[in-house]
């Protein structure tokens, strides 16, 4: 199991930037797929993008393509979300978790989550 913690979320105009990181601890990192999601008020948890465990593969939601960018550095065990040009439909809670796969973006082959973070984007 991984311990995970959100961090860098907030308040931003529409139009903003935000950096959430996501500190990892316990086993391995490398050992993990990594990914984002995120779940507004009223809603389902959805995927927001992936990276595989060595962070060469990635993959985004339609609806983040082109604005957000998921990274991660290995030797600080440490996941980020880069989010530019945010949207008033962007505001949620955003959770980072882990998954065993080599990579994935299916929601359901995740198992370790953090606690999330709060993203609001006024108009």
């Amino acid at each position: 199991q991984v311990q995970l913690v959100e961090s860098g979320g907030g308040l931003v105009q529409a139009g903003g930037s935000l950096r959430l990181s996501c500190a990892a601890s316990g086993r391995t990192f490398t050992s993990y797929a990594m990914g984002w999601f995120r779940q507004a008020p009223g809603k389902q948890r959805e995927f927001v993008a992936g990276i595989s465990r060595n962070g060469a593969n990635a993959g985004y939601a339609d609806s983040v393509k082109a604005r957000f960018t998921i990274f991660r550095d290995n030797a600080k065990n440490t996941l980020y979300l880069q989010m530019n040009s945010l949207k008033p439909e962007d505001t949620a809670v955003y959770y980072c978790a882990a998954s065993t796969r080599w990579y994935t973006i299916s929601l359901r082959d995740y198992n370790d989550w953090g606690q999330g973070t709060q993203v609001t984007v006024s108009s």
